[in-house]
């Protein structure tokens, strides 16, 4: 239901030498989640979210990101349910529009894997997160590929009777992939 991946998130390798990757190829990038309803998995994305992100793969401890997601563009696998989650109960748009995702480090975990952290904030709420990431280079393209798990009713999504997690699983596991092409100069 929510990936926000915020969440999302991304960062570095030692890929390419001294190039600086901050174009987001946004037609070929995405921000996906996976919940369960009734201890069935559910796939949903988020249709329009904006990133900036700043990587060097030769410095990847200065990759920094700032990703905000429209949450009215969530696509849960129907009208009726994308209806539902945009309510006061669950993402409330109205009052919350947007979940933001700012990285306040990343680091290496070694065998080309990283990590990012940072705050996510939904409805109002900003928690720390971590989201492990891998890196890939092809040419001059770099793919950010990561996930992370959230639990839902820590940001009060889902409340009222959505709140009951023998129906909807608290955890919720946010998938991003990320496209980035060299700075432009």
């Amino acid at each position: 239901m929510m990936r926000l991946l915020s969440l999302l998130v991304l960062l570095a390798s030692g890929v390419a030498h001294g190039a600086e990757f901050g174009t987001l190829l946004a037609e070929k990038s995405s921000i996906a989640f996976v919940s369960k309803q009734m201890n069935v998995p559910v796939e949903g994305a988020f249709r329009k979210f904006t990133a900036q992100i700043v990587l060097d793969p030769a410095r990847p401890e200065a990759g920094r990101a700032q990703i905000e997601i429209d949450l009215a563009s969530i696509d849960a696998g129907s009208e009726e349910a994308n209806e539902e989650v945009k309510g006061r109960s669950w993402f409330n748009v109205r009052d919350f529009p947007r979940a933001v995702f700012s990285s306040t480090s990343v680091k290496s975990l070694g065998g080309g894997r990283f990590e990012t952290g940072g705050k996510l904030s939904i409805r109002g709420k900003a928690l720390e997160v971590r989201a492990p990431f891998t890196l890939r280079q092809e040419k001059d393209i770099l793919t950010v590929d990561g996930s992370f798990q959230l639990k839902r009713l820590d940001y009060g999504i889902g409340s009222g009777i959505w709140s009951d997690t023998s129906v909807v699983a608290d955890e919720v596991q946010i998938k991003f992939h990320f496209v980035l092409s060299p700075t432009r100069k």
